[in-house]
């Protein structure tokens, strides 16, 4: 399958606040970060707003004149295979998918990077529901 993002994969990624807000431990883990980020799908943007560890808004763009203070996009195939249980190596981070050249971040790095593993907790939450 090409890079186009269907639905299945879009409906497993509008899943992704009800999955963070329910597991406590990955709200308290990103208690410190409150932020909008961008998460693009393929061509599919999300605007994720995070107040204290939970996702209060994940609203499907494009949203003209919306800011953000980080963003990570990578292709729908790309994130068909990091929802997956066990990932292909190269595709079980985001930043080894960057390294790869299978995703970009860009932005203000600083929070991502101070909320590293909430992030990557937020964004790998979809895995669950691939069993």
């Amino acid at each position: 399958m090409d890079g186009v993002a269907d639905t299945a994969l879009l409906e497993a990624a509008e899943r992704i606040p009800d999955l963070v807000n329910a597991c406590a431990p990955v709200v308290r883990r990103g208690r410190w970060l409150t932020a909008e980020f961008l998460l693009e799908i393929g061509d599919v943007p999300y605007h994720v707003s995070v107040e204290s560890g939970r996702i209060r808004a994940f609203e499907r763009g494009p949203l003209l004149m919306r800011s953000w203070t980080f963003a990570i996009h990578a292709d729908a195939e790309g994130w068909r295979e990091h929802w997956r249980p066990l990932p292909r190596p190269g595709f079980h981070d985001i930043f080894a998918m960057a390294k790869c050249g299978l995703a970009r971040i860009q932005g203000d790095l600083r929070p991502l990077m101070a909320n590293l593993l909430y992030v990557k907790d937020v964004l790998a939450a979809p895995r669950c529901l691939a069993q």
